[in-house]
């Protein structure tokens, strides 16, 4: 029987792991708002210095960091741990990785292109439909069975977000439907990604890991469309390539720097949240980060809320939450409607993104 010190520690441990992923989660969300500043497309923005009204340069550029920032951690567990890391072959690397890489670079471009155009909070709300998705490709993919209770799952959902959206008063379409697609690619990107983890012979089960194989294709991705969309803009803009004084340049540098930043401290806050707890810790944090996420949009950015949308985000919650504890049920011995997928025998600090397994990490100490 555990002594009572030993909870409390267990307990205080958890809550910091939570709040320190609460800070690069929330803090993302809020960053990109305040990056972008204003709801007009690229080819109307105004030129204040303030404003930086390019999303998939942004996300090219964090890209960049977090590839730079996986390498060095890398570098250094492999220091500590004295044990090779894991380096994919092209066959693997094409084959295997590219999808997952491609899917995640949309999903991630996407919703970062939609904060030019909508609110935080019907962000937060249209992103909370990647639940429907995940669901619906995780039956398709065979990881999951199919179960009544989802059906009710979905409605709830589908249902709250309908109601959020219904009587939005800052509600804008082509926001809207940049963040449904970003959550249904979502979809794609997280069941790929749980798969591509989950495969022994890839060695993948480490996010650091991960990271690092996935940046470079989702730079090339991304890239032809950003070309596209804002390569021209950005090429004759005052902010970076014609710019005119230093402190400008020096402010858009640090504020991409810090966004990126921001982005490899989301993903290793989750790893580090998950192998210290569980994945069910992650998915309870996750809602209760909703609800964080807007009461401070609707407190410090302005953000309209009616009752109706409230009751909205209240009805999608207990649907997210239903999930949850339905596959926390499942996955304590009662049922089985999640497939176990084969993975390495002593993984280096293995992360179950998705898998909600109750012992996950209870005795992940030596990591």
């Amino acid at each position: 029987m555990a002594c009572p010190m030993s909870n409390i520690c267990r307990g205080l441990r958890t809550v910091s792991l939570v709040l320190f992923y609460y800070v690069f989660s929330i803090g993302i969300t809020f960053y990109n708002k305040w990056l972008m500043k204003i709801h007009v497309p690229v080819r109307w923005c105004c030129s204040s210095p303030q404003d930086f009204h390019y999303p998939l340069f942004m996300t090219l550029c964090h890209l960049i960091i977090i590839f730079c920032l996986s390498a060095m951690t890398r570098c250094a567990m492999q220091c500590w741990t004295r044990k090779t890391r894991v380096t994919l072959s092209w066959k693997d690397y094409c084959y295997k990785v590219a999808p997952t890489a491609l899917a995640t670079a949309l999903d991630i471009g996407l919703s970062n292109w939609s904060f030019l155009f909508i609110t935080i909070s019907l962000y937060t709300m249209t992103k909370s439909s990647a639940v429907l998705f995940i669901l619906f490709f995780s039956l398709l993919f065979k990881l999951e069975e199919p179960n009544p209770f989802l059906i009710l799952v979905v409605l709830l959902i589908a249902g709250g977000l309908f109601m959020f959206t219904l009587k939005s008063t800052q509600f804008n379409l082509e926001g809207f439907i940049m963040v449904l697609l970003a959550s249904f690619i979502g979809g794609i990107r997280w069941t790929l990604t749980q798969l591509l983890m989950q495969k022994a012979e890839l060695g993948l089960q480490n996010p650091i890991d991960t990271m690092y194989h996935l940046q470079p294709i989702m730079f090339m991705g991304l890239f032809p469309l950003f070309m596209f969309n804002e390569g021209l803009s950005l090429a004759t803009t005052e902010k970076l390539f014609r710019v005119n004084e230093l402190h400008p340049l020096l402010y858009s540098l640090f504020a991409l720097f810090l966004g990126g930043s921001l982005a490899f401290g989301l993903g290793f806050s989750e790893f580090l949240l998950v192998s210290r707890t569980s994945s069910l810790t992650l998915s309870i944090a996750g809602i209760f980060k909703e609800v964080c996420t807007l009461l401070l949009a609707v407190e410090f950015m302005g953000d309209n809320m009616s009752t109706v949308n409230w009751l909205g985000f209240v009805v999608c919650l207990s649907g997210i939450s239903l999930h949850v504890g339905l596959k926390t049920y499942y996955s304590k011995g009662n049922g089985s409607t999640v497939r176990s997928l084969p993975a390495r025998e002593n993984p280096d600090m293995e992360l179950p993104l998705l898998m909600p397994r109750g012992n996950c990490s209870e005795s992940e100490d030596e990591g």
